[in-house]
């Protein structure tokens, strides 16, 4: 049986800061995923099928990031309760047509012992994202 350790604060802190700095690095894809634990469920956006493990969430990083020339998430506010935490964030982008979009979320994430997002559930809306990049 193993024991769950409660993290400290600052360190899901850093974990988040970590994640949505790397979504404005220039490898943002690998710098994202290596914030999650090797088994990481997330569902991102949730009502969409599951994505397992590293790979999964990769492609997925690098499919939203091809939409751009240039896409940055902001964390907006920072909620922290034992080994969870509720972040509501901001994006910013330009997409391939030139268009200016903003599009915002709010994830929820489940932290591990080791201090990796075990699993990330994202409300937000790609239809909406995805409309202004079209217009």
């Amino acid at each position: 049986m193993s024991v769950q350790v409660t993290l400290s604060p600052e360190t899901i802190q850093a974990v988040i800061q970590q994640y949505f700095a790397a979504s404005r690095s220039d490898d943002k894809a690998e710098g994202m995923v290596v914030c999650f634990a090797e088994d990481t469920v997330s569902y991102d956006p949730v009502g969409a099928p599951a994505l397992q493990g590293h790979s999964q969430l990769r492609e997925f990083f690098q499919g939203v990031a091809a939409l751009f020339t240039k896409v940055e998430l902001y964390e907006d506010f920072i909620s922290i309760n034992g080994n969870e935490a509720a972040v509501k964030w901001i994006g910013r982008g330009i997409g391939q047509n030139g268009q200016a979009v903003t599009f915002e979320g709010i994830d929820l994430f489940e932290f591990n012992s080791e201090g990796k997002i075990q699993s990330m559930r994202a409300y937000w809306n790609p239809a909406a994202m995805l409309a202004q990049l079209q217009s």
